[in-house]
């Protein structure tokens, strides 16, 4: 019987120009769905894991579209409270070469940031799980989403379900103040902790000596001591942290390291051509839960976990549409892109 997943944040339509076309000079945008926890449940249902979302949608037509979006891919959406007036947006103009992408947030009043804690019963919604997991952009969205989300923590703790955390630190949300103090209470329940290369220095003030992201120089030595100093705070049984060198808006490097009982275990590093790297990150908190749930070693965990989130950043879209046998593939040294016949 396949492992079960809950996942809990908020799904948001996605408006984007057509390819590489700029916000002014657009007079088309292309509309899909997506969201950190939402992109990871469809990661897990691809890998014929039964993988559950929760949030707040409306009850009318571009709430049906959000939960359609999930319910596609074989995700259980029967928990998603409805109500509320609307569906988050974010509007996303891709990058290209030396020009960065750009996100712009349309989703004050949202469902899910006027949802009230009473409204989630987590004795039931995680009812036959095994893991839980929640990203930093969640409570993020108010003091009563945080409320929410403690509230899920402590349930699935009472419950001995596994909790992960990937710490996604969001500016325009919040500030680091309040994530540190925010995410610190949170954290106290969490087992696994997923992070990158900024996040665990912007929240906690934790950081790898000699890395500067925007130049694209990364130690990746130094992120040992950054995750033994994560799991010594909050007491993780794991941490990964993903290593992107950003050579160019198109073309990445990218790698991961996980941190478990001391011992430091790297990934390959791919050099990536991007075709959209939104969901990167899930994607790698999806594949990393997957291998964990199956039994992988931490070896073979981080290699599936990479490999995952490589193939994302070829893939239109939040979600990640591959099956476990390529993800394998790739972790397994076939990085070619040789037609498959």
């Amino acid at each position: 019987m396949a492992k079960k997943i809950v996942t809990f944040g908020e799904i948001m339509l996605r408006l984007a120009p057509i390819g590489y076309g700029r916000f002014v000079q657009s007079s088309m945008f292309g509309a899909t769905y997506g969201g950190g926890e939402a992109n990871v449940a469809v990661s897990l249902a691809n890998y014929g894991m039964d993988a559950s979302f929760v949030t707040k949608l409306p009850d009318h037509e571009i709430g049906q579209s959000a939960v359609n979006s999930l319910r596609q891919f074989g995700v259980d959406t029967t928990q998603i409270v409805r109500g509320g007036d609307r569906v988050g947006i974010y509007f996303l103009e891709k990058g290209a070469s030396q020009r960065p992408s750009k996100v712009i947030y349309d989703r004050s009043g949202s469902a899910l940031m006027e949802a009230a804690e009473e409204e989630f019963d987590w004795e039931t919604i995680l009812d036959g799980a095994d893991w839980f997991h929640f990203t930093g952009i969640t409570p993020a969205l108010g003091d009563n989403v945080a409320g929410i989300c403690l509230a899920a923590c402590r349930a699935a703790k009472k419950k001995g379900v596994t909790v992960s955390c990937d710490l996604n630190y969001r500016n325009k949300l919040w500030t680091k103040e309040k994530a540190g103090r925010v995410m610190g209470e949170l954290c106290r329940y969490v087992d696994v902790c997923i992070s990158n290369e900024e996040d665990a220095n912007d929240v906690f003030g934790i950081h790898s000596e000699g890395t500067a992201v925007t130049s694209g120089k990364l130690n990746k030595e130094g992120y040992r001591d950054v995750a033994r100093q994560l799991a010594e705070r909050f007491g993780f049984q794991k941490v990964a942290i993903t290593l992107r060198t950003s050579l160019s808006a198109n073309d990445n490097r990218w790698a991961a390291m996980l941190y478990e009982d001391g011992n430091a275990y790297f990934s390959k590093e791919y050099l990536m051509h991007i075709v959209d790297r939104v969901g990167g990150g899930d994607s790698f908190g999806g594949g990393l839960i997957y291998a964990c749930l199956n039994g992988h070693g931490p070896q073979d965990a981080i290699a599936f976990a990479t490999a995952a989130s490589c193939l994302k950043h070829s893939i239109e879209g939040d979600f990640n549409l591959v099956g476990v046998d390529e993800v394998k593939r790739l972790a397994g040294g076939d990085a070619s892109g040789r037609v498959q016949r």
